[in-house]
């Protein structure tokens, strides 16, 4: 798939990217490069392949979900110019 100059000043227009003039036909190239990977892989037969959740087909061992702070929410609050129930009042910023 081949991309155009032209579509490159018009999606960085749109993704509010400043690409310089003089780097678009690089760019235009290189996008043009990824994309005819992916239609390169998108063309690979994958029928019968089973995904895999990790390369090595191994387990990920997984720690107890115990607690291992203690509360310590009236020692922070100290901190803090302006508290009230326990939570942390900030200035408005929306009216």
């Amino acid at each position: 798939m081949s991309i155009t100059p032209e579509q490159v000043q018009h999606v960085a227009t749109l993704a509010q990217l400043a690409v310089p003039v003089d780097d678009v036909p690089a760019v235009a190239a290189k996008l043009s490069s990824v994309l005819d990977l992916l239609d390169g892989m998108a063309s690979v037969d994958t029928q019968g392949v089973e995904p895999l959740t990790n390369p090595l087909d191994r387990v990920q061992t997984l720690r107890a979900d115990t607690v291992t702070e203690t509360n310590q929410r009236e020692h922070l609050m100290q901190n803090a110019p302006a508290t009230q129930d326990g939570l942390f009042l900030v200035p408005k910023v929306i009216d």
